[in-house]
């Protein structure tokens, strides 16, 4: 399990990666988070940029962030302009390169586990949410992940403490791994505000108790991304991390 940004760079350029985007997976965020007009989305911890690049073929405007500088310059050799690519460690760094406006979906992949402050960080994200605007979760099972790698999965009591708090939620098992969408109030229970908050992470508060529509089966350009200065680590893990 990758603990320090060298470790990932190294990680990437030995060729680790993350688990493909499955077809369930892409079903289930066409059915859960189809992209409204002008929709703008936050992928944390975008890796090698598979998943942001999915979301800009739904029609989201993509912010895409991650710590490895590796795996941010494979992102932009395979995908290019289908995302701004920002070096960014969502736990450490200075949140100015994002969008002050907010997003209507913001998704962790293989990324809830390996944060050092999770309730901040997700308190924090979700007050970047627009109005009807959904977090999205995608992590390993722990009863189908392996001992040794335990560290990468949740258990049932973490996907317990992860949905409480929120105003709607939804949960689906796919291939070992949870689908988990979250919606409505801050999971520490603080009242939104439209100021500036003094959290940096926390941009324009706009809850929404509306419940998901049932899962179905089945870009805009973005800009070079810009530097950052690096913080504590905490990014994406890959398949194998």
């Amino acid at each position: 399990m990758f603990t320090t940004q060298d470790a990932w760079n190294t990680g990437y350029a030995n060729g680790r990666r993350y688990r493909r985007l499955s077809d369930s997976e892409r079903s289930l965020l066409a059915a859960h988070v189809p992209a409204p007009v002008g929709g703008r989305a936050l992928d944390v911890g975008c890796g090698v940029g598979e998943l942001a690049a999915h979301l800009s073929s739904l029609g989201y405007r993509v912010d895409a962030v991650d710590w490895s500088d590796n795996a941010l310059a494979e992102a932009t050799a395979r995908y290019g302009q289908a995302a701004r690519w920002l070096c960014l460690d969502i736990e450490g760094d200075d949140p100015v390169p994002l969008h002050a406006d907010g997003y209507d979906v913001i998704t962790l992949r293989f990324v809830y586990p390996f944060l050092k402050n999770r309730e901040h960080a997700m308190s924090s994200l979700s007050r970047r949410l627009r109005a009807g605007g959904a977090l999205v979760v995608v992590t390993p099972l722990a009863a189908e992940t392996p001992v040794e790698r335990r560290g990468i999965a949740l258990d049932e009591n973490e996907l317990a403490h992860l949905r409480a708090g929120w105003s709607a939620t939804a949960r689906h098992d796919v291939e070992g791994l949870a689908f988990v969408v979250l919606r409505g109030s801050h999971p520490d229970g603080t009242t939104p505000r439209a100021e500036a908050p003094a959290d940096p992470w926390a941009g324009p508060a706009s809850p929404s108790t509306a419940a998901d529509p049932p899962p179905s089966n089945r870009a805009d350009a973005g800009s070079p991304r810009p530097r950052t200065t690096k913080g504590p680590p905490t990014v994406s893990p890959s398949d194998d991390g």
